[in-house]
This record gives C-alpha cells, sequence and structure tokens, in this order.
C-alpha cells in the first residue's frame, strides 16, 4: 500500500498540481497586499479619505471607532469592508487567470492548413477531370493546350 501511496504521489501531474497551488497561494497574497496596501488607500482618498478596512457595521449596539475595537470587544460585526477588499483580490486574480489562460490558448492554436496548390484540372470539352499537366484530355482526346 505504501508504495501504490509513493506511485500516486510522485506521479507528474499530482507534482505539478501542488507547485501549482504553492505558487498560486503565494500569487494570492502578492495580489492581497497589492489591493490592501496600493490599491485601495488612493480609492480610499477619492471617496473622502475612508478605510476599507474599517467598514463595518455593528450588530451588538455599541458604538465603535474601528474593526479592531469592535474585534477586541467580541462584538458581532458585518465587516462589509474587508468583503469588498476581497472580491477585489478575487477579480484581479481572476482576470490574471484568464490572461494566462488567453496565452496558452494562443500558443496551443495550431497554425490554419494552407490549401494545397490545385493538381488536376477539368477538361472543357468532356468535364473530365486530368491531370494539370495534360495536354490531350485522355477521355475524349481532345487538344488542351488551348484550353
Amino acid at each position: 500500500m505504501l508504495k501504490e501511496f509513493k506511485e500516486f504521489a510522485m506521479r507528474g501531474n499530482v507534482v505539478d498540481m501542488a507547485v501549482g497551488i504553492i505558487i498560486g497561494a503565494a500569487f494570492g497574497k502578492i495580489v492581497s497586499s497589492f489591493v490592501n496596501d496600493v490599491l485601495m488607500p488612493p480609492i480610499g482618498l477619492l471617496l473622502g479619505k475612508v478605510n476599507f478596512s474599517n467598514l463595518f457595521i455593528d450588530l451588538s449596539g455599541n458604538n465603535f471607532a474601528t474593526l479592531e475595537e469592535a474585534t477586541k470587544a467580541g462584538a458581532a460585526t458585518i465587516n462589509y469592508g474587508l468583503f469588498f477588499n476581497t472580491i477585489l483580490d478575487f477579480v484581479i486574480v481572476a482576470f490574471a487567470v484568464f490572461l494566462m489562460i488567453r496565452q496558452i490558448n494562443r500558443m496551443k492554436r495550431e497554425p490554419e492548413a494552407v490549401p494545397a496548390a490545385p493538381d488536376t484540372k477539368q477538361c472543357p470539352f468532356c468535364l473530365s477531370t486530368v491531370p494539370l499537366q495534360a495536354v490531350r484530355c485522355p477521355h475524349c482526346t481532345s487538344d488542351l493546350k488551348g484550353a
């Protein structure tokens, strides 16, 4: 059983999948940092100095100034600012994956086959198919030089 498990775990596609998951997790962290640290501060500034990570609805009835205070107090909150950041993370990651798959599909496409030059022609007299280089029709014996 251990031998079978080792064979399964060391298959190329399992190892490739593991590498993809690890790279994807690292890419997700980069995108999250980009959204939270680079993208959202200017958007928040444009919208009136709003910090999206502090946008929440306090369900406990207390008035907390920040999400951190509400979390420390154990208050129930709806964190719609963090949800918005997560949606933005997802959209960026999905777009990056779309671009990657699009490039892979573009590289996989086979070039369109160029139609081969015709090697036959039609006899204008009997309408039989004859070789392109023929000077006389083998079916009706007509002269094809001038035709």
